[in-house]
Parts: C-alpha cells; sequence; structure tokens
C-alpha cells in the first residue's frame, strides 16, 4: 500500500520514494515504460505478483498520475495500461536504476 500522505511532500525525495514505495512499483513503471500492455500481459511479466495486489498497486500509480487505464468497449472487456508524460519522465530514472543494478552486480 502506498504510504503517499500528501502529494506536496516537502522533500522531493520522500515524494519521490512515497509515489514509487511498494514491492512492484518500479517493475510495474520498468515493464510499461517499453509500451501499453494488458492487465494480464502484465501479470505475466511479474511473477509472483498476485491478482490483488497488481490491482492495488496500478489503481495507486493511476491515482498518482504515473499511468493511465484505457478501457474498450468490447465484449469480453479490454483494459490497457501505459504511461501518462508523468509517467515517462521517469525513464531516465528507471534506466539508471537499471544500469546501477548492473554494475553492482558486476562489483560483487
Amino acid at each position: 500500500m502506498s504510504k503517499l500522505k500528501s502529494i506536496t511532500a516537502n522533500c522531493p525525495i520522500d515524494l519521490t520514494i512515497n509515489i514509487l514505495s511498494g514491492k512492484w512499483k518500479i517493475a510495474i513503471l520498468w515493464n510499461l515504460s517499453k509500451g501499453a500492455v494488458r492487465f494480464n500481459e502484465l501479470k505475466r511479466m511479474l511473477p509472483g505478483i498476485t491478482h490483488k495486489i497488481l490491482t492495488m498497486q496500478l489503481r495507486e500509480l493511476e491515482r498518482d498520475k504515473m499511468i493511465y487505464r484505457k478501457v474498450y468497449n468490447e465484449i469480453p472487456p479490454k483494459v490497457e495500461y501505459g504511461l501518462t508524460e508523468v509517467g515517462k519522465s521517469i525513464r531516465p530514472v528507471l534506466k539508471s536504476m537499471c544500469d546501477w543494478g548492473k554494475e553492482y552486480k558486476n562489483l560483487i
């Protein structure tokens, strides 16, 4: 669950941590940074995540304007998730985290 107390947190780092807090949020954003996907496709990309937790994390990211949810008027219903413009702005941060992780892995 998000620990976001106020969207206007005093410290920018606290705000960032509050938005990204949650075991799966960074992984969700990383996968969505490659393009919009449907719910079940995203669930397959995240082995070990439950339906309930994925739904909860997606709702929090949507509430924080990081992702959008698009519902198509079809039977069966089709729902797609993708990054908003605000969400796209975190791509360089995610890339830096990925690069750092690769370097760290080579150091240990």
